[in-house]
């Protein structure tokens, strides 16, 4: 081939290139539209494990996008306080939030059961009904009513049942205690005799060093350590039975989710998926040392007595059968709950239980 042969060919050939690229980048703008979200989280960024689950999901948003869908991730108090999160989100004034839905359960009972209630699912059994039981679809029937669109965003595994000023080792111990606690376990410790307090994270070691509580729920061993509980309150009692597993959920506008395209919508189940996963995964990890280093500095472990687990558990029945007989849409996702729980506590009885009691024994006896 002769040199002016090659070159009116490959003139064709880089042509065609360049017509192919020039047809492929409107293409890929129409899949990858240019999106910029802004997203209110009901947590401060010192609580970086259960804050950082809105960035996992902000990031991996952005990656798999090459940088075209966006979310802004803000604070706690940066755009509204973090009780007003959902608020927020549903009304628009930012596309998205990353909030605990037992927060708003003061409106109705049934946000919280898409995160925890007392004496229902671990955080596997959350997620095994939330993915596979119909609990994202039943939950979401409900939030649409509010405006809203929510996925699972986070796990915290089960919690600690807080830290108190004295040793509590009967049901009568609890009568008059005044312990910082909301939502349904308040209820049910009001009905025990506990006067529960409603106080912000930041005002509990100071209600707790001058006695104007006698005891604070927060979350587990790796946020706690951070707000020096042992210092004042030195008995950190297990386990916390109002949030076996409590879900943090992802929630968006419905309107907003709404417009996005098929290809997005899929993106961002997948990312809150991934950022749901993570932060359980990251508590596992970190919690074992928290609790070590919570020990050494002055921590005394103590296990709710049975009397007091069961004492709790047969209040908190009389309160989910008030609201049964009171709120259909409340009725309708806790007999969903309720059905996979009696079978899933039947299934953790065999392989898992017995494995991980074995493991314990052999912890125990210094073997591992």
């Amino acid at each position: 081939m002769d040199r002016r042969s090659f070159f009116k060919k490959a003139g064709v050939a880089g042509v065609g290139a360049a017509a192919a690229t020039t047809l492929a980048a409107p293409a890929i703008a129409q899949s990858n539209p240019k999106i910029t979200w802004r997203l209110t989280s009901s947590f401060p960024k010192s609580l970086d494990t259960i804050y950082g689950g809105a960035e996992v999901f902000s990031k991996m948003l952005s990656d798999a996008t090459d940088g075209n869908f966006q979310v802004q991730v803000f604070a706690a108090g940066e755009i509204v306080p973090g009780l007003q999160a959902a608020d927020a989100a549903a009304a628009g004034t930012v596309e998205a939030c990353h909030t605990v839905s037992y927060y708003y359960w003061g409106k109705d009972p049934t946000w919280a059961l898409g995160a925890a209630v007392p004496f229902a699912l671990n955080a596997r059994g959350m997620n095994a009904w939330h993915y596979h039981g119909g609990g994202i679809d039943l939950f979401n029937t409900f939030l649409a009513k509010q405006g809203l669109f929510g996925l699972p965003g986070g796990n915290t595994g089960v919690q600690m049942g807080g830290w108190f000023r004295k040793e509590i080792n009967t049901v009568a111990d609890l009568t008059g205690l005044k312990m910082r606690i909301g939502g349904f376990a308040g209820k049910v410790m009001e009905r025990l005799g506990v006067v529960p307090q409603q106080i912000a994270g930041g005002d509990i070691y100071p209600s707790l060093e001058k006695g104007t509580i006698d005891a604070a729920e927060w979350v587990g061993p790796y946020d706690d350590e951070k707000l020096g509980f042992q210092k004042v309150a030195p008995y950190y009692y297990y386990p916390g039975w109002w949030e076996g597993g409590p879900t943090v959920h992802l929630m968006f506008n419905k309107g907003k989710y709404d417009e996005l395209s098929p290809a997005y919508q899929s993106l961002v189940r997948t990312a809150a998926q991934a950022a749901d996963a993570n932060m359980l995964q990251k508590y596992d990890y970190l919690n074992p040392t928290a609790i070590k280093q919570l020990v050494a500095g002055g921590a005394q472990l103590r296990p709710f007595s049975q009397e007091i687990l069961a004492a709790c558990f047969d209040k908190a029945n009389e309160v989910y059968a008030e609201m049964e007989g009171s709120n259909p849409e409340f009725k309708t996702i806790w007999e969903s709950i309720k059905a996979f729980r009696k079978d899933y506590y039947l299934n953790m009885q065999i392989a898992e239980y017995n494995y991980d009691t074995f493991m314990m024994l052999q912890q125990r006896g210094s073997k591992l």
